[in-house]
């Protein structure tokens, strides 16, 4: 039956996400992985991801954002990508809308306070909130698996302060409403661990899993295909010519630094 409607892209949402374990393992690092400060790359042009067609809004600017309901101090509204990052995501939108879809981006390039607001303040706090009887040591290893630190090393700069990682999702091109992913964006649990709804234990019975679980192959195979490289714990979070994406594809050294300011 979705044939009918997903076209050409069907045959993604039935494709199941790889077992993810070498991925998780190139995570562990990956800010460590070399970074290449004399090539032409690294100096490459910060541009609004507008200028290639791509339709977003960042989450952290406005407060309609559960689970956060304020926009967050420091946030920027337009949503600025890498040019390379933005020549890919591109080519990955435009396959979306041969079949009435698109790319909806929530996050890009991210300032150094919201960075910083999110790993050191809000996300310390939920946990404690969560989960009381939590050491110190236990509480920043979680946090530090959805929040990196932000970038006080140029040497090893947060993923979204290159320019070279998004936070996005799919929408329906006509409407912008957004395909069911199974969980919030920035929902801070296992839930929205990429290969979540992959697993044996979940009720393959459940409509509800079984349409999450497709939606989020899509995304991953169509970003993948485009040449990023994804983020276990988030099934939103991709990357192009940061350390992370480096170590994935075993590039011998990330393109892109931190970028402080935009244009």
């Amino acid at each position: 039956m979705f044939t009918r409607v997903f076209g050409s892209l069907s045959a993604l949402r039935a494709r199941p996400i790889p077992d993810l374990a070498g991925t998780r393992l190139a995570q562990i690092g990956a800010r460590k992985w070399p970074l290449d400060s004399t090539s032409d790359s690294f100096a490459e042009s910060i541009v609004r991801a507008d200028r290639f067609g791509l339709v977003g809004r960042n989450h952290y600017a406005h407060a309609r954002n559960p689970p956060y309901w304020r926009a967050i101090e420091g946030a920027v509204d337009a949503l600025y990508v890498r040019e390379s990052v933005g020549v890919r995501l591109q080519a990955a939108d435009r396959r979306l809308r041969a079949e009435g879809l698109r790319l909806h981006l929530f996050d890009a390039w991210r300032p150094r306070a919201v960075q910083a607001y999110f790993h050191d303040v809000w996300m310390p706090a939920e946990l404690r909130a969560r989960h009381p009887s939590w050491s110190d040591e236990a509480i920043a290893a979680e946090a530090g698996r959805y929040w990196a630190a932000p970038t006080v090393d140029p040497a090893s700069p947060a993923p979204h302060s290159t320019g070279g990682a998004v936070d996005l999702t799919i929408a329906w091109a006509d409407d912008g409403e957004h395909l069911f992913m199974g969980g919030l964006f920035d929902d801070p649990t296992a839930l929205s661990h990429l290969d979540r709804l992959e697993r044996a234990y979940d009720d393959a019975g459940s409509y509800s899993v079984e349409e999450a679980r497709a939606n989020r192959r899509l995304l991953y195979w169509v970003m993948i295909e485009a040449g990023f490289a994804c983020y276990a714990e988030e099934w939103w979070h991709y990357s192009w010519g940061d350390q992370m994406w480096a170590k994935q594809t075993g590039a011998s050294a990330a393109h892109y630094g931190p970028v402080e300011e935009i244009p």
